[in-house]
C-alpha cells in the first residue's frame, strides 16, 4: 500500500472517497469541515442537525458524488470529544476509516488532517493506523477477499512547507507498523508451521536483513549452558528448544552506557503439559509465543531507527507438550542460575523459559531489562482485555515505561510487588516453586517468580496475555494478533 503526500487543496482531489473526522460538540461542523460543508451547499450542516453525524467515536457518515468535491465519496468520522482527542484516537479513527472502505471495495481514498495538526506526530500515526488496519489473517485461506485491497492513500491538509516533517513522521510509522505487522505475522502462524526451529530460521532471517548480529542456541548448547528451567518445559516434546539472541550495537555506543534487554516468551504452543489445558480454546494457544514475537519486532524496528543504545534480544522458544518424557508436577529442576525449581504445575511454563534467558542476558552484559509474556489467565482476571499488566522492581525504570506507553497511547497498568507476595513462591522442597501457594494475585506471583531471576538488575514484566490476541475484529484491527507493546517498547529503547 502507498502512503503519499497530496498537498493541492483538498476539495480538488480525485480519490475514490475523501475522509476526515468530526469531533463531538454542539457545533460539529466546523473549521475544514465548514469548507467541506460550504462547498457541499450546507449539506453537512443539515446532516449534523438531523442528528446523523453527531461527532461520537467512530460513528461513520458516507455522502456520495459530495457537490463541490471532486472525491467520488465523503467518508466523516466521529472522533469522539475534541479535548480528549490523542494520536491514539487519530489512530483508531483512521485504522476504521480504512477497514470501512475497504470492505466496500474502494481502492484508494485520501484522509484529510485537521486544521493545525499538520505535524510529524500526525503523520506516524496515521501510517501506524493505515499498515496495521490494512493487516489481514487470511493468509491460509484459497478464497481471499477478492478486490477488497487498498492500493493507495494520500494524506491532505498539509502545506508544502510542513511535508517535510510529515514525510519524517510517514517514515518512523511505517518502520514501526511494518515490524507490528511482521510480529502479528508470526503470532498468526499454526504450530505446524512455527515450530521453535523455524521461529529461530525466521529469526534469524529478519536479522541478517535488518543488519544485526544474531546467534541461534540448539539443544545441544542449552544443555551445555545448563538451561535447566527452559529443558524441562521442552523435554516433553519431540520438537527441539531454541534460543534467539539478536543484538543491536549502536554506531556511536559510549563504553559504560546501558544495554537493554528485550526477553520474550515464545512457546510456540501450550498443551498445559501433564497439567493439561481444557479443549475448549487450546487451538489459540499458538499465540503463547506472542512475547518473543514481540521483541523479534520491536528490535526489527530498532534496527532501522538507530537508536544511540545497545540492545540484546533474547527469545527462548519451545513446546510444553504432554510427553512420555515431560516433566511432572512435583519434579524440581535447577535453572541455569542454579536455583532449584518445584514445578507443582506445567501449564506455568513461560516463567521458567524466561527464567533462564534472563540469566542469559544478564550475562551478556544487559543492564535494564523488559521482558513480555502471556504469561497468566489471572492478568485477564484483573484487567481484561483492556490494560497490559506492568510489574517491576525499578520504580524509575518502571516509571519510564510507562511514559512510553502513554506517550505511545498503549495502555498499561502497574501492579503492585509487595514483598509479602514473595512468601507465596517459597519453595517446600526447593528454593522456589513455580506456582502461588496463596489464593490470587496469580499474575503478581508469576512475576514475582521472574523476579527472582533478575536479581538487582531493573526489570520490569509485561503481562501481554490479555492483550495479545482479540477473539473478535475491532472497527480498526483485524481479528486475531493484535503486536500490543510493541510500540512502547521502541518508544522507551529510543527514549535513551
Amino acid at each position: 500500500m502507498q502512503i503519499t503526500f497530496d498537498t493541492k487543496p483538498f476539495a480538488t482531489l480525485e480519490a475514490d472517497a475523501l475522509v476526515s473526522y468530526l469531533f463531538e460538540e454542539s457545533d460539529p461542523i466546523q473549521g475544514r469541515i465548514s469548507e467541506i460543508d460550504t462547498a457541499a451547499g450546507g449539506l453537512l450542516t443539515k446532516i449534523a442537525g438531523s442528528g446523523e453525524a453527531t461527532g461520537k467515536t467512530l460513528e461513520f457518515t458516507l455522502i456520495h458524488a459530495p457537490a463541490g468535491l471532486k472525491a467520488a465519496r465523503l467518508l466523516l468520522v466521529g472522533a469522539g470529544k475534541r479535548d480528549q482527542f490523542s494520536s491514539a484516537t487519530l489512530r483508531k479513527v483512521a485504522g476504521a476509516a480504512l477497514r470501512y472502505l475497504k470492505s466496500r471495495s474502494i481502492r484508494n481514498f485520501a484522509f484529510l488532517v485537521r486544521e493545525g495538526a499538520a505535524s510529524a506526530e500526525t503523520a506516524q500515526a496515521l501510517a501506524e493506523a493505515f499498515i496495521t488496519a490494512d493487516f489481514e489473517t487470511d493468509k491460509y485461506k484459497t478464497e481471499k477477499k477478492n478486490g477488497k485491497e487498498i492500493d493507495s492513500v494520500r494524506i491532505a491538509g498539509y502545506s508544502d512547507s510542513e511535508k517535510s516533517s510529515g514525510e519524517k513522521g510517514l517514515t518512523i510509522g511505517r518502520i514501526i507498523a511494518e515490524s507490528q505487522n511482521f510480529t502479528r505475522d508470526l503470532v498468526n502462524e499454526p504450530s505446524n508451521k512455527l515450530t521453535p526451529q523455524i521461529l529461530a530460521e525466521r529469526a534469524e532471517a529478519m536479522a541478517k536483513e535488518a543488519g544485526l548480529a544474531v546467534e541461534i542456541l540448539d539443544e545441544r548448547k542449552i544443555a551445555d549452558l545448563k538451561m535447566g528451567a527452559l529443558l524441562s518445559v521442552a523435554q516433553g516434546s519431540v520438537e527441539p528448544p531454541r534460543v534467539i539472541v539478536i543484538t543491536y550495537t549502536p554506531a556511536n555506543g559510549k563504553p559504560g552506557a546501558p544495554v537493554i534487554g528485550l526477553v520474550g516468551k515464545a512457546v510456540t504452543f501450550d498443551t498445559g503439559g501433564i497439567s493439561i489445558k481444557p479443549a475448549d480454546g487450546m487451538e489459540k494457544m499458538k499465540y503463547d509465543m506472542a512475547g518473543g514475537a514481540t521483541m523479534l519486532g520491536a528490535i526489527r524496528a530498532l534496527a532501522a531507527l538507530k537508536p544511540n543504545v545497545k540492545v540484546v534480544c533474547v527469545v527462548p522458544s519451545t513446546e510444553n507438550m504432554p510427553g512420555g518424557k515431560a516433566q511432572k508436577p512435583g519434579d524440581i529442576q535447577t535453572a541455569m542460575s542454579g536455583k532449584t525449581i518445584e514445578v507443582l504445575n506445567t501449564d506455568a511454563e513461560g516463567r521458567l523459559i524466561l527464567a533462564d534467558a534472563i540469566h542469559y542476558a544478564k550475562q551478556l552484559g544487559v543492564t535494564h531489562i523488559v521482558d513480555a509474556a502471556t504469561l497468566t489467565g489471572a492478568i485477564v482476571v484483573a484487567l481484561a482485555n483492556i490494560n497490559v499488566g506492568v510489574f517491576g522492581s525499578d520504580q524509575a525504570w518502571t516509571d519510564k515505561l510507562l511514559a512510553s506507553a502513554k506517550a505511545t497511547g498503549e495502555k498499561m497498568w502497574q501492579l503492585p510487588m509487595d514483598d509479602e507476595y514473595r512468601e507465596f513462591i517459597k519453595g517446600s522442597f526447593a528454593d522456589i516453586q513455580n506456582i502461588g501457594s496463596g489464593k490470587g494475585g496469580g499474575s503478581i506471583t508469576g512475576a514475582w517468580f521472574i523476579r527472582e531471576f533478575a536479581g538487582d538488575t531493573p526489570w520490569i514484566h509485561v503481562d501481554i496475555a490479555g492483550t495479545a490476541w482479540n477473539d473478535d475484529a475491532k472497527p480498526w484491527l483485524a481479528k486475531g494478533p493484535t503486536g500490543v507493546a510493541l510500540r512502547t517498547l521502541v518508544h522507551l529503547v529510543q527514549s535513551f
